[in-house]
């Protein structure tokens, strides 16, 4: 089963430093609408990110989510170990009886190859910070998009607002 926790979280902190650099304000709300995830995904999300001091949120009518601390010094190892906690990349098999050289010794050879490429990720990902990975996504950028939109009030939050605007 694929494991979008990561690339979710990094989108999720990608879009709330976005969001602070334009001056504009970040929910669990907009941040579901603009990842076209599940809100409750995201507010899972949301804990081990806090927990971690990597975002901020605030509670109520006017509350938002903000980094905390500034995006040069959060990097991507952070947010994946934020999210993806204690499980690895690659999961070795069961001990196997041992009856040739090959399965009396492919746990340990292979326990060792997945630590080596998870120790090789993990130090790829502490190269980057939310900054750097700001600025390359604008000096790569080919969309001509511009700030993601404010979600549509659920249809009930309409008919309250046409009440309030009479």
């Amino acid at each position: 089963m694929l494991d979008y926790r990561f690339p979710t979280a990094l989108q999720m902190v990608l879009s709330v430093a976005m969001a602070e650099q334009m001056g504009k304000r970040s929910t669990s709300a907009i941040l579901a609408y603009g990842l076209e995830a599940n809100p409750s995904f995201i507010r899972k999300l949301m804990v081990p990110l806090t927990r971690d001091g990597i975002i901020v949120s605030t509670l109520g009518r006017t509350g938002s989510i903000h980094l905390g601390r500034p995006a040069a010094e959060i990097t991507l190892r952070d947010i994946y170990v934020s999210v993806i906690e204690d499980k690895k990349i690659w999961a070795a098999r069961p001990d196997v009886a041992p009856r040739c050289l090959v399965s009396a010794n492919l746990c340990w050879y292979f326990k060792s190859i997945a630590d080596e490429a998870e120790q090789a990720s993990l130090d790829v990902l502490a190269k980057r910070t939310v900054a750097d990975a700001l600025n390359e996504l604008k000096k790569r950028d080919t969309s001509n998009c511009t700030a993601v939109p404010e979600p549509e009030p659920e249809p009930e939050e309409s008919e309250e607002l046409c009440k309030k605007s009479r």
